[in-house]
């Protein structure tokens, strides 16, 4: 197995067409086609990070977080973030970022907070938009059917409006057949509509490159004439933060203290205790700021989030419980979902949950 072969499941968990455009994500060190001796999952990429996959020889670590963010100028081991690509090259290590893949994937970091806090009837808080395209195409109507076949097979979620039309020349592209291609031409350059079926199918953005090929592999035409549009329609199951309810209302202080002892946290910061219980909850790992209105506009009566400043807390104006857990808690058991989850995909060699504690943030 080599390392494609993980990043290969790893992206099927969580594509990584749904990161966030500021992110960098995707393998950042090493060759895609190195073979693997060992896979190490962890929520930081340190120098003590590579020196445990070292130990236990694991040549690809898979991270939470990328070790590198902005442009690198310079690898002079300055900086913690140059000695951790240095030692990683050094002993011909990969690493692999997931980050806001993972934070938009269905079954990916919120989900992990959702599960742990007990939440019932689970949905996005922040919906991604401009996820679901639609191709257009036309084929000779005996080629109709493999075509819809194949698109389907590759992974394309609705096909339908397989009506007949005519092909025009000018208006959609030029024509230009090949020995497999029969089209039937009427005057001015237009096919018989008899000979041409217009194919309409919507599929996931991240399946672009799939479905593209797989139409120029199963059409006869030489130059194929398709459109691609975006829908404007939200994903409901791709996007940033969950919200659900817990199974019975709780006291706020209750609810806090139910929070401290299933994330794990030495300390919460929060806003003022409402004096409604608490039913309805959204959650969102790392930094969540930006979500704290679309969790008032969701109902949510409390948010549970990290990396929240000063004037943040202001903002729940007594409507919300603003708890802000940690920056490291709330991701903290994203390594163990990697894990299990690769764990499952692969039989064959050892991946290892990293037992170093990469927080940055110490309690005094």
């Amino acid at each position: 197995m080599i390392v494609q072969d993980v990043i290969n499941h790893l992206e099927t968990l969580a594509p990584l067409a749904y990161a966030e455009d500021f992110d960098n994500v995707g393998l950042l060190v090493g060759n895609r086609n190195e073979k693997i001796t060992g896979v190490l999952v962890t929520l930081d990429t340190l120098e003590t990070v590579v020196e445990e996959a070292i130990k236990k020889n694991c040549n690809l670590i898979v991270s939470f977080h990328p070790i590198i963010f902005k442009g690198l100028k310079k690898l002079t081991g300055k900086t913690y973030v140059e000695r951790v690509v240095l030692k990683a090259i050094k002993h011909n290590i990969a690493i692999y970022a997931i980050h806001t893949a993972l934070d938009n994937a269905l079954q990916g970091v919120n989900d992990m907070i959702f599960n742990q806090l007990g939440l019932t009837n689970k949905r996005i808080l922040i919906p991604q938009s401009e996820t679901i395209k639609k191709l257009t195409t036309y084929v000779p109507k005996n080629e109709a059917e493999e075509l819809r076949t194949v698109l389907f097979e590759t992974g394309a979620g609705s096909i339908g409006n397989y009506d007949n039309c005519s092909f025009n020349v000018d208006g959609l592209g030029t024509y230009k057949g090949n020995e497999k291609a029969n089209p039937s031409l009427g005057e001015k350059g237009i096919l018989h509509k008899e000979a041409e079926t217009k194919i309409t199918i919507t599929y996931a953005k991240h399946l672009e490159s799939k479905i593209l090929k797989a139409l120029f592999k199963t059409h006869s035409y030489e130059e194929v004439a398709y459109e691609i549009t975006t829908l404007e329609n939200k994903n409901q199951n791709i996007g940033m933060g969950m919200i659900g309810e817990l199974e019975k209302p709780m006291e706020a202080q209750r609810f806090l203290n139910h929070v401290k002892a299933k994330m794990n946290t030495e300390c919460i910061r929060h806003s003022s205790l409402t004096n409604k219980p608490i039913k309805k909850v959204a959650v969102l790992g790392g930094s969540g700021s930006f979500a704290i209105q679309a969790a008032k506009a969701s109902g949510a009566d409390a948010f549970i989030t990290a990396d929240l400043k000063y004037h943040d807390f202001f903002t729940a104006e007594n409507h919300i419980l603003l708890a802000d857990i940690g920056h490291y808690e709330s991701e903290q058991f994203t390594k163990n979902l990697l894990v299990a989850y690769l764990t499952k995909k692969i039989t064959n060699f050892a991946v290892v949950l990293s037992n170093t504690n990469t927080n940055p943030v110490k309690y005094f």
